[in-house]
């Protein structure tokens, strides 16, 4: 054994850690997308896993949760307008399918377009990574859109609003491919939300 090396096999993250406070995913979801978002690919060992939640260079702090505060694209943009680098969770109703994305710029109730190329939106089933597909975004400038009876709107690839009130909840989700590169859904019918998060992440 090298003198000069350091062991990590025995370090045990502490058990009073709290990365984010999610009833929708798992801290090896958080592990996988923060590592995505930072551009660390997570390694499935052990010991590097533990040693990146001890440093996670994220703190996520809950703007909205449905089951809390409601599914209405109002309560969204009050939560969320003005806000960057958000992570918002969907989870499918009736299954064990979350779908997602993440955000860079700043939500808006603008009527228009978000241009960036660093938002990518993900699906995920069983709260398993193995199974991710995660898809960057293909024609920036149609990458995020700000209508005020949206939600977090991820171009029209991920879809989430009610077209004839903000007050009202959302009555037309879907997932279907348009600006994205993959296709993250199987399915393109409208879908109910089970519940749904948006985080901000901030850099430590």
């Amino acid at each position: 054994m090298d003198p000069d090396s350091v062991s990590t096999d025995n370090i045990l993250l502490p058990r009073n850690i709290e990365i984010i406070d999610s009833k929708i995913v798992n801290l090896s979801i958080i592990l996988f997308i923060s590592g995505y978002i930072s551009k660390v690919e997570i390694s499935k060992f052990s010991h590097f896993r533990e040693l990146y939640l001890l440093y996670i260079p994220y703190k996520f702090k809950l703007l909205l949760r449905g089951s809390r505060d409601g599914f209405t694209p109002r309560k969204f943009h009050e939560s969320c307008d003005n806000v960057s680098n958000t992570l918002t969770f969907i989870k499918v109703k009736g299954t064990e399918e979350i779908v997602g994305g993440y955000n860079p710029l700043r939500w808006e109730s603008s009527s228009s377009w978000g241009k960036t190329n660093d938002s990518f939106i993900f699906s995920l089933k069983n709260n398993d990574i193995n199974n991710a597909i995660i898809s960057d975004i293909e024609n920036s400038t149609y990458a995020l859109n700000y209508y005020s009876r949206n939600g977090p709107r991820f171009g029209n690839d991920i879809n989430i609003e009610n077209p004839n009130s903000q007050n009202e909840n959302y009555n037309r989700i879907f997932c279907k491919k348009h600006h994205y590169k993959k296709k993250i859904r199987d399915s393109e019918e409208d879908f109910s939300i089970e519940d749904y998060e948006v985080f901000q992440i901030i850099k430590c």
